[in-house]
């Protein structure tokens, strides 16, 4: 899922991040709390933003495909905004500025329990017939000497973000599982993305570095991580997947429904290639590099998240509450 300064989920910080999120976006555009209509009576773009996982100019590209269907089965025009952290795609919710999310699902849970009203409808996977869920990773350098979380006391360890699920909450659990406290048994560092996290083991910043399973692939194809450089000590049970998520309080019912059933049964390499889309599978881009694209989810899916949350008691948990 910009290697960006590492944000803790407050309400004032995540009001700061919204602005300059938004701004581009919604200009001198009045918006109404329902409806999705501008002052006048006119229809306006509906607003979609995304969090991404690696430093990437083009995230817009990879999503260009599910805004194309998206557009096709709204009628409407879809503004893609990429945002600065997972706090400001929260609190764009909450202030009704964005109507469709894509993060992870930890910040879907501090959205949904935080009181955002938000449906959680589509997960990816890079199969069809599988469930949604991916894993976190713990990576040390092979010369490191660790080899289990255990060993990380005393080390520098970096992290993604407070919010993020693989890169923060997750590893939470799992060192708390191994007998060490975050905070006091080690030094943790917040690298703001999953590629930051790894660059900064590669690059002899920190010790070791959580990160999503897909992260290194993606550093070691584009050759900014030497292949066999970093290696895995730990891995998490399954995570489910990032979610997309509507605002229900700024989509009329019809244009729910109209997303919903886009994303839960088109947004798929075989069916955007049907709808005239993409040209083929082979050329069918998809964000974070999805093999094969959503399938549906609810809001149970994600309770996984919400025990975690009960077992660590992290402060992210209930920053937004």
């Amino acid at each position: 899922m910009t290697a960006r300064p590492a944000r803790t989920l407050t309400r004032r910080q995540g009001l700061t991040a919204l602005t300059s999120l938004t701004a581009a976006v919604l200009g001198s555009t009045a918006l109404t709390s329902c409806g999705g209509s501008a002052a006048g009576g006119e229809e306006r773009d509906l607003v979609f933003a995304a969090v991404p996982a690696e430093n990437s100019q083009s995230l817009a590209q990879t999503f260009d495909n599910v805004v194309a269907l998206l557009e096709q089965a709204t009628g409407r025009t879809v503004a893609f905004q990429d945002a600065s952290d997972y706090a400001a795609v929260i609190e764009g919710q909450r202030a009704g500025k964005i109507d469709i999310a894509s993060y992870g699902p930890f910040s879907y849970v501090i959205a949904k329990d935080g009181g955002v009203p938000i449906e959680a409808v589509a997960a990816p996977v890079h199969e069809e017939g599988t469930q949604p869920a991916y894993q976190s990773l713990c990576y040390v350098t092979a010369d490191s000497g660790i080899s289990s979380l255990e060993d990380l006391r005393g080390k520098k360890v970096a992290f993604v973000d407070k919010a993020s699920t693989s890169g923060y909450l997750v590893p939470m659990e799992g060192l708390m599982s191994a007998g060490l406290d975050l905070e006091a048994d080690l030094t943790a560092v917040l690298a703001g993305g999953h590629d930051a996290a790894l660059l900064a083991l590669a690059g002899g910043e920190v010790d070791a570095a959580f990160a999503h399973d897909t992260m290194l692939q993606t550093l070691t194809g584009s050759g900014q991580v030497e292949e066999g450089q970093l290696s895995p000590v730990w891995e998490s049970s399954p995570i489910p997947e990032d979610p997309i998520a509507l605002n229900t309080s700024t989509l009329d019912e019809e244009t729910l429904e109209a997303i919903r059933t886009a994303l839960q049964e088109s947004a798929n390499k075989p069916a955007l290639v049907a709808e005239g889309i993409c040209a083929s599978e082979d050329e069918c881009a998809l964000p974070e590099e999805i093999e094969w694209g959503y399938v549906p989810v609810a809001d149970a899916d994600y309770d996984p998240i919400r025990q975690i949350c009960t077992v660590t008691e992290a402060d992210a948990c209930s920053s937004v509450s």
